[in-house]
């Protein structure tokens, strides 16, 4: 993709919404729903805009949402895109860089993810405080957009400090157990073994994925700041002794959903 790609992408996107949107929301498992609440909604699906990419998972919508959520002008994203569904690296940086050309000014990103942390339990939320990514590869490799961001950029503080402590301020509201922690990203789709759950521990990682990193190092290169929440849909491989299934993963997603919809409406509000 060249710089005027994307630009073509966000002045098809701007012209259909029709104003700048303040936040971005990547909708995980478990809080598809949010998009029907947002107020005036303007539904583009991803197949309508030009050099975007179309979402192949199941539980997916496949659509960019836009309007007001919570008193804020949002763009939400019902429906994100993986590696595992056969795209690169480089084509996950594509959404990220479209709210970037929207003028966004937030990205909040929500994941399911498997429990590392033997302390945590379904249906508990972690904020992503930094995260391990052994995948080999970046959304940055090859040429770099200078019109985004430098060639070499600084991680220290991808998941920004103040999101985070204003999600874990509005989590005293709510009836949910918040955490703070550390996100490994697999590729998938399969989930991780026994084994790789245990490195992942003795590496520090509290959860894991496969999806979010991508998005928040594209973030990260043209200066978003960003918030990521990890829904705990599951114990890791070998940390119980059953086989883990979609069902199971599921069932949390549906139970956690209605106090997690909220939590992030309040995320947003007082953004």
């Amino acid at each position: 993709m060249e710089y005027a790609d994307y630009q073509k992408s966000a002045a098809y996107v701007a012209q259909k919404i029709g104003f700048a949107p303040e936040a971005a929301l990547v909708l995980g498992t478990g809080l598809g729903l949010l998009a029907e609440e947002i107020e005036s909604p303007v539904a583009i699906p991803y197949a309508d805009i030009p050099n975007f990419l179309t979402s192949t998972a199941p539980s997916h919508a496949g659509r960019l949402v836009a309007g007001t959520l919570a008193g804020k002008k949002v763009v939400c994203m019902s429906g994100r895109f993986h590696y595992y569904e056969g795209y690169t690296f480089e084509q996950l940086a594509i959404p990220v860089r479209l709210f970037k050309l929207l003028g966004v000014k937030n990205v909040v990103l929500t994941n399911a993810a498997g429990a590392v942390n033997t302390s945590y339990r379904p249906g508990d939320i972690m904020i992503i405080r930094d995260h391990i990514n052994l995948a080999g590869a970046s959304p940055m490799r090859g040429r770099n957009l200078e019109e985004f961001g430098s060639r070499f950029f600084d991680l220290g503080g991808v998941y920004t400090r103040r999101l985070r402590a204003l999600a874990l301020d509005c989590a005293k509201d709510f009836p949910l157990t918040v955490h703070e922690g550390v996100y490994q990203y697999f590729v998938g789709p399969h989930f991780e073994t026994p084994a790789e759950i245990r490195a992942a521990r003795t590496l520090g990682a509290d959860a894991v994925g496969m999806s979010t990193v991508t998005e928040a190092l594209t973030a990260a290169h043209c200066g978003l700041p960003v918030l990521a929440l990890s829904v705990m849909v599951n114990m890791a491989a070998g940390i119980l002794d059953q086989p883990i299934t979609v069902e199971e993963i599921d069932e949390i997603g549906a139970r956690i959903a209605p106090p997690l919809r909220q939590y992030v409406k309040e995320i947003v509000r007082r953004l």
